[in-house]
C-alpha cells in the first residue's frame, strides 16, 4: 500500500469522512459500505500504518502531524486505557508531596484519580486540573497565569513558564501528543511546550502518562528526550520502544487494557 494515499475507493471515503466528522466507528462504516466488520478494521489498520487516521478501539479519529485533534476527540481516544494510565500514576504520588501537571487528557485523569489525596500542592497550566482539584480544601492549587488557549483550556506561553520556573517540586506528572521512535517527546504547540520545558526542568522526578496512540503519531515540536523522563505510565509499548527504554533505564508500568484495536 502507498504510504501516502488509501488503496482503494472506500478506503479513501473513510478517510474524507474521518477528517469531516473527526471521529467514525467500526459499527457505522458497516451499515455506510455493505461489508463485513472484519473489512472494516483491515482497511482501518491500513489507513493507521500510512498514518492517514489514527485508529481507536472501536473505530477511528482524525489523524495529522501539524495539528491536534479537538479536545473532546481527544478525550474519546483510548478513554477506558487512559483511565487505568492516570489511577497507577496517582499511586506514585504520595500524600504531602508538590507537583507539576500539564495539559492533556491523560495527565487529567491523574488529577481525577488525586482528588482524594492530602496535603498536596499542585501547580498546573490545566484550567480542566485546577477545575477537578480546588473542590478538596486539603489540595493547594495554583494556576500558571498567561493566555488561555480557548481550544481546550490550557495556559500557555512565555509568562505561564516563568510562574513554573518559580517553584521546584517532587514530581512533574506530563504528557504528550507524539513519541518519535529515537525517543523524542513532540507537540503541536511551542507555546504549550515552553511551559512543559519550564516543567520538566524545575522537578525532581519526571512521571510521562501515555497512552499506545502515541507512539504511532507525529508532532513537529520536540518538548523533551526519553532520557529525561524517570517513569512512563503507559497502557501498552511497542517492542521496539521497549528495547529504547531498558537501555535508558526508564522505569516502565504497564496498565494494560483495550488494544489500539478491535
Amino acid at each position: 500500500m502507498d504510504i501516502l494515499r488509501p488503496a482503494s475507493r472506500r478506503q479513501q471515503e473513510i478517510v474524507t469522512l474521518v477528517r469531516e466528522t473527526g471521529r467514525v466507528s467500526v459499527e457505522d462504516l458497516v451499515a455506510r459500505f455493505g461489508v463485513t466488520p472484519q473489512t472494516i478494521r483491515r482497511d482501518l489498520n491500513d489507513l493507521g500504518e500510512a498514518r492517514l487516521i489514527t485508529r481507536t478501539h472501536g473505530g477511528a479519529v482524525v489523524a495529522s502531524g501539524v495539528e491536534n485533534l479537538a479536545y473532546e476527540a481527544r478525550k474519546l481516544v483510548a478513554q477506558s486505557n487512559k483511565r487505568r494510565i492516570g489511577e497507577a500514576a496517582a499511586k506514585l504520588i504520595p500524600d504531602h508531596s508538590s507537583l507539576f501537571i500539564n495539559l492533556g487528557t491523560t495527565t487529567e485523569e491523574v488529577a481525577q484519580a488525586l482528588v482524594n489525596h492530602t496535603g498536596l500542592l499542585v501547580i498546573t497550566n490545566n484550567i480542566n486540573v485546577a477545575n477537578l482539584l480546588y473542590r478538596n480544601s486539603s489540595i493547594n492549587v495554583v494556576i500558571a497565569g498567561g493566555t488561555i488557549r480557548p481550544t481546550d483550556g490550557g495556559v500557555v506561553g512565555q509568562m505561564a513558564a516563568d510562574i513554573i520556573r518559580q517553584f521546584k517540586v517532587d514530581l512533574a506528572i506530563i504528557g504528550t501528543s507524539a513519541i518519535d521512535e529515537d525517543g523524542t517527546l513532540l507537540d503541536y504547540d511551542v507555546r504549550e511546550v515552553q511551559v512543559s520545558r519550564a516543567i520538566i526542568e524545575n522537578a525532581r522526578q519526571v512521571v510521562l502518562v501515555t497512552d499506545q496512540t502515541k507512539f504511532n503519531r507525529r508532532a513537529p515540536v520536540r518538548i523533551a528526550r526519553l532520557d529525561e523522563i524517570h517513569t512512563l505510565v503507559t497502557d501498552r509499548i511497542p517492542p521496539k520502544m521497549s528495547e529504547l527504554l531498558q537501555r535508558l533505564g526508564t522505569e516502565v508500568i504497564e496498565t494494560g487494557g483495550e488494544l489500539d484495536e478491535d
